[in-house]
């Protein structure tokens, strides 16, 4: 069963559970998984709609922190509610001690010496790990490594 279907059958569900804040979240998910099919392709494999998911976790998860500094606490437990269905159909993401050892791989490949080596690194890294792990994580593994 694919992601799309998944929210699709989740989405009924929710329907019939009368859930108005659950079943609005699940259909932002699947209108920008349909919006993605439409925009070309056609179909949308699984790294794609990995890619759509994470996305709208990390907008809501800054629109949250948005709110949360400017004192708007019902704007803010709105988008961490949606943010925790959201994390659902998430990836599984990798660990930090994966990471490391991928980055400390991927720098003996490239044969990175230094900070000046960052873009090589990162370049083979996001396309590696695209789905599988945070980006910021992955840049401030990559700076400690390179720095030592």
């Amino acid at each position: 069963m694919s992601l799309t279907e998944k929210i699709s059958q989740d989405i009924k569900e929710a329907m019939r559970a009368k859930d108005k804040e659950k079943l609005g979240a699940l259909r932002d998910i699947k209108a920008k998984l349909l919006n993605e099919a439409t925009s070309g392709q056609g179909e949308v494999d699984e790294t794609k709609e990995n890619k759509v998911i994470i996305k709208l976790h990390k907008q809501r998860m800054d629109s949250y922190n948005v709110y949360v500094e400017q004192g708007r606490e019902d704007l803010a437990e709105t988008e961490l509610f949606e943010a925790k269905i959201i994390e659902a159909y998430m990836p599984k993401m990798m660990s930090e001690e994966e990471i490391r050892s991928k980055v400390i791989e991927t720098i003996a490949q490239v044969g990175a010496s230094g900070p000046q080596d960052m873009g090589k690194v990162m370049g083979n890294l996001t396309k590696a790990l695209a789905g599988k792990a945070d980006g910021k994580i992955i840049s401030t593994l990559v700076k400690e490594e390179l720095n030592k």
